[in-house]
């Protein structure tokens, strides 16, 4: 398939800028993925889409102040860096002017915080050991900034309006944002009604937020993003799988996780490692029924994913009266919900 087979018309004031007053009270559009049926609602009517039994996956990965400015030690050069992955003191990061980023680099953060350039990768991509006082984690809290996209240039206010409420383990780049719309009420109400709520971990990086330039998108390459499952998610998904019960995903990064597992073990398990899995049409879904997902910018492999789980043709019509009704985009926007009845 083309790149351009994704593509779509987009005012530029439907991209939204902030959050809305109230996590759940986004619009919500509800797409019968059998019929195409539409249905425009908020979000906090999702409840009404849940069957007893249903079970709710999300990802539990939580956003860290990612965004560093620095200077170049030497020069004074100023430089901007988004930490993609972090394994002790070694960071994979994304650069702004990482050309004059060489092996050996030395960039200050800080008092408290510089780091060395210890391997250079595509794609601007740099490698740094990072040196501190303290505790990593707190040092970022005091000097970075929350890694929000560069289409958004409001200033956050409420750097917890870009976590969810469930958010646990550190370490994404970017928010999961299709459970930004989740209150732990909603989420109270909705285990009341006997539908099983489980957690998995992905951090998001560049697999999910890199741009496609291939115009033949079987030619894009994803970057891997690190995953997990514990032993009682993969049994009570299991569970539900063998009793016919629905696995609804919320979010794509949910989905691709439950996809790469259930891809690569025939079943869920126990276990961690790194995806780069890509989906797109035509595709058929061993792990999910149903998704509740934000609306996507055109042409990213995110689009793509949703359209696999239905049609392209049904997605864009979908987009399409997005657009005309005026919901709002991307991470801050308005949600999702593909219905497989």
């Amino acid at each position: 398939m083309k790149l351009s087979d994704f593509d779509f018309e987009l005012p530029e004031e439907l991209i939204a800028q902030h959050p809305s007053e109230k996590r759940d009270e986004s619009r919500l559009m509800v797409l019968h993925k059998k019929t195409g049926e539409i249905e425009h609602r908020h979000f906090y009517d999702i409840i009404d889409y849940l069957k007893p039994g249903d079970v709710l996956v999300r990802n539990n990965s939580k956003v860290i102040p990612a965004r560093l400015y620095g200077t170049k030690r030497g020069t004074g050069a100023k430089v901007e860096v988004l930490i993609l992955k972090r394994q002790d003191d070694i960071c994979e990061c994304l650069c702004g002017n990482a050309k004059a980023i060489k092996t050996g680099t030395i960039i200050d953060f800080s008092e408290k915080l510089y780091g060395e350039c210890i391997e250079r990768k595509d794609e601007g991509i740099r490698v740094f050991k990072m040196y501190y006082e303290g505790i990593f984690l707190e040092i970022l809290n005091e000097v970075g900034m929350m890694p929000t996209p560069p289409y958004i240039h409001e200033k956050l206010k409420d750097n917890s309006r870009y976590n969810n409420v469930y958010a646990q383990i550190n370490g994404s780049a970017a928010c999961p944002t299709a459970g930004l719309h989740f209150t732990q009420e909603l989420l109270e109400r909705i285990k009341a009604k006997g539908i099983e709520i489980l957690d998995v971990t992905l951090h998001v990086g560049l697999g999910t937020f890199k741009p496609v330039k291939e115009d033949n998108i079987e030619d894009h390459v994803m970057h891997s993003e690190y995953y997990t499952m514990d032993a009682y998610t993969a049994e009570r998904l299991n569970l539900a799988k063998k009793e016919g019960r629905r696995i609804i995903a919320i979010g794509t990064t949910s989905t691709r996780t439950l996809e790469t597992i259930i891809t690569k073990y025939g079943e869920f398990r126990e276990c961690s490692g790194n995806t780069a899995i890509f989906i797109y049409p035509p595709y058929e879904f061993k792990s999910i029924d149903a998704q509740i997902t934000n609306f996507h910018l055109p042409k990213s492999t995110l689009i793509m994913m949703i359209a696999a789980q239905c049609s392209r043709e049904m997605i864009l019509h979908a987009y399409k009266v997005a657009v005309e009704e005026k919901y709002r985009f991307f991470s801050f926007g308005d949600s999702m919900f593909i219905d497989n009845e």
